[in-house]
Formats: structure tokens, C-alpha cells, sequence
């Protein structure tokens, strides 16, 4: 008897197509139509699928990936082995990443997309999918909570960013590599399921809360001071090299924790993450530590705001904050 596969179409490139000549790409496929374009499937699993909505992923919002969290739960305990979501690619890490804090279940979740719309000539559409399936179905891939499958690479959610806007190997994990690769629809880890903290409780619907901000050359304050007026009670900086902002902002953020805002900065580089103790001068690492500001660690600030939206839905609050971001900022 098959397994049971799960695809949720989400929209994205994966789904777009041009439906006049010369004109751009639109979400036109529902997951019916995506499941038909890789007839291959059929040999791997009775396939059940459902079209979660059609955006492309710039405008996905945390209550649509929610909605598909439900869907994907629902179909797991209607004896899915696995789920494969297809998303747009300029997101799909945060999504991922969201779902991931949030997976409540052994089996595999896979997010998958594409880098060329499905009626471009060399589309990486049925590809994508195709192996996303066969790691969906793969016994090893249990236990690693939402994963990222492309160009035949497999990527803990934690891990993967997007590093190009336009090459098929657009996705990478910098400084580990991927999880494991798929060759001749045969899905190979790298390494046993590494442990995983507890899955958190979803985030009430509705917008995130978090501001999210870069900290950059010659940055004097107003940026953050301006978000922190305009009513956000949690930030994200991301700072440069081992989690740094110039003094200027170092000191606005001290203000803003010693009034009860919750802030974290994480490093915008793509591989070694913040640091703790290796600088000490005002807007360092160390500094921004003394003060009370969290640092992301392995976590890129796209991923610590989701992090911080979570865990505040949650009522996570002082230490127990404290602790529960340091836990899933080693990645």
C-alpha cells in the first residue's frame, strides 16, 4: 500500500506563470494543477492536496502560514507520512522558520519553491517538488522539524537563507552546508536528527510586533528611536560584524530596555553570528549585553523577530525570555 503524501500550495513563483506574452509572472497553478505537473509522484505516494492560498510570498502573512500550520497538523493526523508546502522563494526562510518553531509533530514538513516560474524554459519547478516529496516520505527526515528542499539540497529551517535573487542554487546554509542532498530520488543525511527544543504555542493572529532594522555606517539613533516612538515595545537590529551598532544607537537601546522594551541584535553577516566576549567599547557585544539587549546568536534578524513575535505571544517574559531565545539562537 502507498503512503500517503501532502501538498499545500501556497503560491510563488512555483505557481506563477505569464498568462499573455510579455506580461510578468502571476500566481495562476493551484496545488491540483502543481501535483499534475510532476506525474513522477504518482509512484511514490497516494497524494492528497490542498490550495492554501496564492500570494506571491512578499505579502504571505503569519496567519496564512498559521492557516497552513492547521492544515498541515490536520493532515498529519489523518495519516499523511509526510506534508510538502510550496511557497515563493522571496520568504520562504521566515515561513519556514516560523513553521519550524511551531511543528508539533514527527513527520516530516517540508517547504519547497522555485527560482523559475513553471512555464519558463529550464523551470526548477517540478524538480523542487519532486524532491521535496521524496524527503517528505523519507523515514530519516523525521524528527527534523520543517525542512527547505531545492535544487536537490536539503536545509534545516533553522540554518537556510536565501543568497541569490536569481540563481537555481539560491538557497544555501552558510557555515554548515545542507542537512542532506537527494540523488537519484534518494534522500541521504548528512547526520542523525540533531536535537530540537520543545515546539513553542502559535502567536495570536494579527500582525507582528517586532520592528526589524539594520544598523549601518554613520547610524546615530533615529532609525530605532523613531520605531520605539512610534509604539513597537520589541526590536531587532541587526548589527554589524559579532553584533555590533555605533554608540550612539548602543545608547538608545539602553534607554529603551531600562523602559521595558525588549531588544535583540543579531550580526548581518551570513556565518558566525554574535558574539560575547570578545568586545568591550559602548555598541559592542559585551556592552549591549550589560545592558540588557539579547543577541541572536547563530540567528539572522529576519529569523530573531520571528523568534521574539512567538515567544511574546506566548507571554514569555524577563529571564524565562532570556533563556528560551539564548536556547533557540543555537542553531
Amino acid at each position: 500500500m502507498q503512503p500517503l503524501l501532502s501538498v499545500g500550495a501556497l503560491g510563488g513563483t512555483i505557481a506563477m506563470t505569464s498568462p499573455v506574452p510579455d506580461v510578468g509572472a502571476l500566481p495562476t497553478l493551484d496545488a491540483a494543477e502543481l501535483v499534475r505537473g510532476v506525474p513522477q509522484l504518482a509512484a511514490l505516494a497516494a497524494v492528497r492536496h490542498a490550495s492554501i492560498c496564492a500570494k506571491p510570498s512578499a505579502s504571505i502573512t503569519v496567519d496564512d502560514v498559521l492557516n497552513a500550520l492547521r492544515w498541515a497538523r490536520g493532515q498529519v493526523d489523518d495519516g499523511a507520512r509526510g506534508v510538502v508546502l510550496t511557497h515563493g522563494t522571496d520568504t520562504l526562510e521566515e515561513t519556514a522558520y516560523l513553521l519550524d518553531l511551531l511543528w508539533d509533530r514527527p513527520e516530516a514538513l517540508v517547504v519547497t519553491g522555485a527560482m523559475r516560474p513553471a512555464d519558463a524554459p529550464g523551470t526548477d519547478a517540478p524538480a523542487n517538488l519532486l524532491a521535496a516529496a521524496n524527503t517528505a516520505l523519507a523515514a530519516d527526515a523525521r524528527g527534523r522539524g520543517a525542512l527547505v528542499v531545492l535544487n536537490d539540497e536539503i536545509h534545516l529551517a533553522a540554518r537556510v537563507t536565501k543568497t541569490s535573487s536569481t540563481a537555481l542554487d539560491a538557497f544555501a546554509s552558510p557555515g554548515f552546508g545542507p542537512a542532506g542532498r537527494i540523488l537519484e530520488q534518494q534522500v541521504r543525511f548528512a547526520a542523525p536528527a540533531p536535537p530540537r527544543p520543545a515546539p513553542l504555542p502559535p502567536p495570536p493572529p494579527g500582525p507582528v510586533d517586532v520592528a526589524l532594522v539594520e544598523a549601518p555606517l554613520a547610524d546615530d539613533g533615529r532609525v530605532v528611536r523613531a520605531l520605539l516612538d512610534a509604539g513597537f515595545g520589541a526590536l531587532v537590529v541587526d548589527g554589524s560584524g559579532l553584533g555590533h551598532t555605533s554608540a550612539a544607537t548602543a545608547e538608545v537601546l539602553a534607554g529603551a530596555v531600562s523602559q521595558g522594551a525588549v531588544v535583540a541584535v543579531s550580526s548581518r553577516t551570513t556565518r558566525g553570528g554574535t558574539g560575547r566576549v570578545t568586545y568591550g567599547y559602548v555598541g559592542s557585544e559585551m556592552y549591549l549585553r550589560g545592558v540588557g539587549v539579547l543577541l541572536a546568536g547563530e540567528l539572522s534578524g529576519r529569523k530573531a523577530r520571528l523568534l521574539l513575535h512567538v515567544l511574546l505571544g506566548a507571554g514569555v517574559a524577563g529571564e524565562r525570555l532570556a533563556q528560551a531565545f539564548a536556547e533557540r539562537t543555537r542553531v
